[in-house]
């Protein structure tokens, strides 16, 4: 049994984070933390990447997201841009059509891409290995999660920060328990994991469970496919298919009736010949989709992300999106508390922020779900019939397709506005064109960095340069005139422009998650609300330098 003394040792040993479990969502969250210079320790009970498919589909932002974690060049290599989504009637006729197939949507990506998890997954890991600030353990149990006692010497001093978080793990093979010692722990763990019983949060039921048949094939043979998403809006037989690879292709049918065979439920997209051959099927398990979100995602500085913290059936492809966005809303803060000195205040923004957002998306999916099973109620013949109704409006199809699925943050501590006649822009991601400096064609974000950056169509004044002085916040100008203190100008296609003019404003100040978290009214001389958003974001109204930060493209 350890002395007092060597515990104290133990305890003075610690990881500034330790993320438990390794799959995207841990590992994008250790990456991009370690962007920003802050170590971690994944812990994963697998060895190696789950070799099975599981999510293939991602939006534009989420795209953004893998650039910010630095792996989008390589992720283009193994994604397949969709043309969107199709609901089709109960005989296969098209009611609705949301086409999603621009190549450089909002975010600077194409609008829908389908992929295959595991290669993801293991993309994410070489771009892991190359952060030496991220140590990945595989083959461990977690045994427990837990907030240091009293008088436990992993405590910090009464009026300090809170106490460090004991992690419990043990070798899966067997072998003596060990002690880890964190300042943050990051719950990525899933629906099954610890992470969530340990902070004492239990589950609130959005009413939806289903059970699916989820089939992945391999196949040479004809399939007849429009390149986008299939939604079958059947009450008997609800089905989804999607093409995901050169060869690969997944089919997703509600349970229902034992006696219909796999030949028989793909027949309206491939002809499979007797004893199936040259159909290869990969793989074909049940599963029960769920709709639930945490009642509490934080405990001190133990968080949950992804499937930890939220559950979504599957029609709207937003499972692992929802999970990477939570990674990317974090981190920033976290990093920020961590190694500058933040306000602890700005960690309760990850929970405001994110849970309404996974509500929202959780909600969309519901109805989706709904419309495609006919609903779980006596309304199901109403709602099928407004909405093929509501699907032959032109106008309407084309506004949801063109504006995406991700709504605005709330308003809130970093996402500050006032109601103005032009349209709102604090809590919505700024656009990501193309842009052209004097070191030539990128895209946005490569010249606006990791941190905070001032996105300007006029000379700022004063006041502005003082907030993005303190912030160390990079000026970025769109106005093409005379460059000064260091500013960076770029010129686009005019998106940034007409964007800034379409809510009457001269300047943007950007989060490092690139959301927009306050706007310059036209001829005001600084970002209003200073005094309520500024003193969480810097460590005694000075930003020290930040070496671990990636360094915007400078002309």
């Amino acid at each position: 049994m350890k002395t007092n003394q060597a515990a104290a040792r133990d305890a003075a040993k610690v990881t500034p984070v330790v993320i438990v479990g390794a799959g995207p969502v841990g590992v994008t969250a250790a990456i991009l933390l370690a962007r920003r210079g802050v170590r971690s320790v994944l812990l994963e009970r697998h060895r190696d990447v789950y070799p099975l498919p599981r999510a293939v589909a991602m939006d534009d932002e989420v795209r953004r997201i893998l650039q910010a974690a630095g792996v989008h060049e390589e992720f283009a290599s193994l994604a397949r841009p969709a043309n969107g989504l199709r609901l089709l009637d109960p005989r296969h006729r098209v009611m609705a059509e949301f086409r999603r197939d621009d190549p450089h949507g909002h975010h600077g990506f194409p609008q829908t891409t389908l992929f295959d998890q595991p290669d993801l997954e293991r993309l994410l890991r070489d771009a892991l290995a190359r952060h030496p600030e991220c140590e990945l353990r595989g083959g461990v149990e977690v045994l427990a999660v837990e907030h240091a006692a009293e008088d436990d010497p992993g405590r910090e001093a009464p009026g300090g920060p809170p106490g460090r978080v004991r992690v419990t793990v043990r070798d899966a093979a067997g072998g003596e328990p060990e002690r880890l010692w964190a300042e943050a722990v990051l719950g990525c763990d899933g629906a099954g994991g610890l992470t969530r019983s340990a902070i004492g949060a239990v589950w609130e039921d959005l009413r939806f469970e289903e059970t699916w048949t989820v089939v992945d094939v391999r196949t040479r043979l004809p399939v007849r496919t429009w390149e986008g998403v299939d939604q079958v809006c059947d009450p008997a037989r609800p089905g989804t298919f999607m093409r995901i690879g050169e060869d690969r292709y997944r089919w997703e049918f509600r349970v229902g009736e034992a006696s219909v065979g796999l030949r028989e439920l793909v027949a309206p997209w491939v002809d499979v010949p007797d004893g199936g051959d040259g159909f290869e099927v990969l793989r074909q398990a049940r599963y029960t989709f769920r709709a639930c979100v945490a009642d509490r995602w934080r405990r001190g500085r133990v968080f949950l992300l992804g499937d930890a913290a939220h559950l979504t059936p599957p029609f709207v492809g937003q499972g692992l999106c929802s999970g990477l966005r939570d990674a990317h809303n974090l981190a920033w803060k976290l990093a920020r508390v961590l190694t500058r000195g933040a306000d602890e205040r700005l960690l309760d923004t990850y929970e405001s922020e994110r849970k309404p957002h996974a509500r929202h998306m959780i909600r969309l999916a519901i109805t989706t779900g709904w419309a495609m099973t006919g609903g779980q109620d006596r309304a199901a013949a109403v709602r099928r019939t407004a909405l093929a109704a509501a699907c032959r409006i032109p106008a309407l199809t084309t506004y949801l397709s063109a504006r995406g699925l991700s709504p605005a943050l709330p308003r809130g501590p970093l996402v500050h506005y006032r109601r103005l006649a032009g349209r709102r822009l604090a809590g919505s991601p700024v656009p990501q064109p193309w842009v052209v400096t004097r070191r030539g064609r990128v895209r946005l974000d490569e010249v606006l960095g990791d941190s905070f950056a001032v996105l300007s169509a006029v000379p700022p004044g004063p006041a502005v340069r003082d907030t993005a002085r303190v912030l160390g916040a990079p000026v970025v100008r769109i106005d093409g005139g005379v460059l000064e203190n260091g500013d960076t100008g770029v010129a686009d296609d005019g998106t940034l422009a007409a964007w800034l003019r379409s809510a009457r404003t001269d300047a943007v100040l950007l989060r490092p998650d690139r959301v927009v978290l306050t706007a310059l009214p036209a001829g005001a001389a600084g970002f209003p609300g200073t005094c309520e958003w500024l003193p969480l974001l810097s460590a005694g109204g000075r930003e020290p330098p930040d070496p671990g930060a990636r360094r915007p493209v400078r002309p």
